[in-house]
């Protein structure tokens, strides 16, 4: 697959002119998992600014998912037998799974954003195996995925789920461990050997100890002993004192601000608009720039410098659209969200084992760093897992219900679809909503076309007979439908958002 230099000169100026059926639906893709063609066609014609403004709005006031049966069980809660108390555990996170990847099909911004920050705020299931931590570390993604970053740093480190992933739970005072002072600059906030230093480093080690006390039953919460907290002085980024957990978020946004926000900014552009933000062809550090600004003089705010990214002509340009490497999720959820073809839990719960398949396990990124995205979701193997699973996806929905394959194609043909009885004029929008850029060239879309046509005699295309081919009449249409999905879904072009 060709590699995309990101060429994209546009600025942080408002994109002022409405949205077509390609903007509106690269807005869904990178905001949320995409939307219904309903959904993207009520969007054609608005506003970008307007439209953006009522997603975040959306995103900012929504609440949590409300707490399971078991979110503050610990293992006292559990059977006595330890094969019974594994089933038990396995149930709930089976559970949690498909309540959050409910949620990510359901929302748009806030669920990406929890996404996103859970690929940035890494834990890893396995190794706290504490479901009651891992709904607590959710609540708090989702809670603060789209206020304050500065309070979303300080509450993110004392999740017990935080707490016992990076050794938190170990930090005596009189035997620091470094694990999460490391992580809290060199992953979460200013990046590796961005303006700290190994001494800063033991430093707030000493400073962020003392959240040690475990209780006498496993997976209950951690509380603070302030007999285990270091109280002698420490020089944390130049300023000596004795300092405890607060004071270090405080001297931390109050001595970096500008690492911080140069780092997290660069991280949203590369998540949302391009993965190369250091090209040089494009204005992607202008960018950057821009958004940290906002960032900074929004006092970490981080709803404003999403709505500056997302009303931009930058965000808008043409060399923005069709230029991230879906994750697997996005490959699955998009395919769902796009077609609104019906899904139960046990389809889910396959997307889930099939994710995992693919490198992308929800609640186990395969370490602390997370997963890298884009390039990486791409090799031979994950390739052609790709393939033959989102091949059986569609396979799945066509034996529950063929008809709903005609139904989407008349979603997107309008009156061409009853009309017409040109299969290539039918099969160019479906390629065009699927694909975010469509084809190569006119020689890959009459490929396509000859997919669609599939054995159909020519003559029933031709037109003038009480046999003439339309998409909503003909009785094997729903079929052509979904062999053109299976095409596309090999295409290079499938592959990205």
């Amino acid at each position: 697959m060709e590699y995309f230099v990101n060429c994209n000169t546009s600025t942080l100026a408002p994109y002022a002119t409405p949205l077509d059926r390609t903007k509106a639906a690269h807005l869904y893709r990178r905001l949320g998992f995409s939307a219904s063609v309903q959904t993207i066609d009520q969007a054609v014609g608005q506003n970008a600014g307007t439209l953006v403004d009522n997603l975040v709005n959306q995103a900012v006031t929504m609440p949590p998912l409300p707490p399971p049966a078991w979110a503050d069980w610990n293992n006292s809660n559990y059977p006595a037998d330890d094969d019974q108390a594994g089933q038990v555990r396995r149930a709930q996170l089976q559970e949690w799974r498909l309540t959050y990847t409910n949620a990510l099909l359901d929302n748009n911004l806030r669920d990406r954003m929890s996404f996103f920050w859970s690929n940035h705020f890494v834990t890893e299931i396995d190794i706290y195996n504490c479901n009651s931590f891992l709904y607590y570390y959710i609540n708090c993604l989702q809670r603060n995925s789209l206020g304050n970053f500065r309070t979303f740093v300080s509450e993110i480190g004392l999740t017990d789920a935080m707490l016992y992933y990076l050794d938190g739970v170990y930090n005596n005072g009189n035997n620091p461990n470094e694990n999460y002072a490391r992580e809290l600059y060199e992953l979460f906030t200013l990046g590796e050997g961005n303006g700290y230093t190994e001494e800063d480093i033991i430093e707030t080690a000493k400073a962020l100890s003392g959240y040690v006390e475990r209780g006498e039953i496993g997976c209950s919460p951690v509380t603070y002993d302030a007999t285990k907290h270091d109280t002698g002085s420490k020089t944390i980024l130049g300023q000596t004192g004795n300092w405890g957990y607060d004071d270090v978020i405080n001297i931390l946004f109050q001595q970096r601000p500008n690492e911080i926000a140069e780092f997290i900014c660069r991280k949203l552009y590369e998540f949302f608009v391009h993965p190369d933000s250091k090209d040089d062809t494009g204005n992607a550090q202008a960018i950057i720039d821009g958004m940290a600004n906002t960032f900074i003089t929004n006092n970490f705010e981080i709803a404003p410098v999403l709505s500056q990214l997302f009303k931009s002509q930058h965000f808008f340009d043409d060399n923005a659209i069709g230029v991230i490497i879906k994750s697997p999720y996005d490959m699955y959820l998009n395919t769902f969200k796009e077609t609104s073809f019906a899904y139960t839990d046990n389809t889910l719960s396959e997307i889930n084992n099939y994710t995992r398949l693919l490198g992308q396990e929800l609640f186990d990124p395969f370490d602390v760093a997370g997963w890298q995205r884009d390039r990486t979701w791409i090799n031979t193997n994950f390739i052609i897992g790709r393939w033959l699973t989102i091949e059986t996806i569609l396979e799945t929905f066509y034996q529950n219900s063929n008809e709903q394959f005609r139904a989407f194609g008349l979603s997107l043909t309008g009156n061409d679809g009853l009309t017409s009885n040109n299969p290539d004029v039918i099969a160019r929008p479906i390629i065009d909503f699927v694909l975010p850029q469509g084809l190569l060239d006119e020689g890959e879309y009459e490929k396509a076309f000859a997919v669609f046509r599939s054995d159909i005699d020519p003559t029933y295309y031709e037109g003038g007979n009480d046999e003439t081919w339309t998409l909503a009449t003909w009785m094997t249409a729903p079929f052509q439908v979904y062999l053109l999905l299976q095409y596309l879904a090999r295409q290079p072009e499938f592959q990205l958002k």
